[in-house]
């Protein structure tokens, strides 16, 4: 019964002995298997390098433009500043040139003056002088507010006085201008003096 015992537990240490040789055969394919997974295929390898010289490329180019674009956008801003500071110097250029011409008829409104007998003559020379310089702020977009007979308003006029008014309707009316106002455009100057009635 020994013999039969023993008999029966060689085979099973065999089954054993041959299941673990099993196992030990089939893990070293697995670790071969990772060992190739570790290493890409060479085409993998020169796909990822082809790409990577793409998108190189694709950011030089970019970092190009963009260099580029700079240095266009700094040399705008820099004649721009060129520009304005020329139109900030030499702008009023025209306006002066016919400033001077309206000096020039004050001159010899002056000097004649000077040798003038009569003061009708004098005072015409000067509603002329005035009324060229009137038409040249014209042109340069200067008008004067209206006050005579208008309602006070603080976007256009400036009270320096209020005074009991003559008449009920007059309440709130500008009564008398003490200086003028000028618009440039749409845009306030100079507000106009006023004495309001209350």
């Amino acid at each position: 019964m020994k013999h039969t015992n023993e008999a029966k537990s060689k085979p099973h240490k065999n089954v054993t002995t041959h299941t673990q040789d099993t196992t030990e055969q089939q893990e070293v394919p697995q670790a071969e298997q990772g060992a190739e997974d570790v290493q890409p295929p060479c085409s993998e390898l020169e796909t990822v390098q082809q790409t990577l010289e793409a998108v190189q490329a694709k950011y030089d180019q970019l970092n190009d433009s963009y260099l580029r674009l700079m240095a266009e956008y700094d040399n705008y801003r820099k004649r721009t500043l060129k520009e304005k500071a020329e139109l900030i110097k030499s702008g009023g250029e025209s306006v002066l040139i016919n400033i001077l011409s309206v000096v020039d008829d004050m001159e010899r409104g002056i000097k004649a003056s000077a040798e003038a007998t009569d003061i009708n003559a004098i005072k015409e020379g000067m509603e002329l002088i005035h009324s060229k310089f009137a038409a040249f702020l014209k042109q340069q977009g200067i008008a004067a507010i209206e006050t005579e007979g208008q309602s006070f308003d603080t976007d256009h006029h400036e009270a320096i006085a209020t005074v009991p008014a003559p008449d009920e309707a007059l309440k709130g009316k500008v009564l008398d201008c003490v200086q003028k106002g000028y618009f440039l455009h749409d845009k306030v100057i100079r507000f106009a003096k006023v004495v309001v009635g209350e």
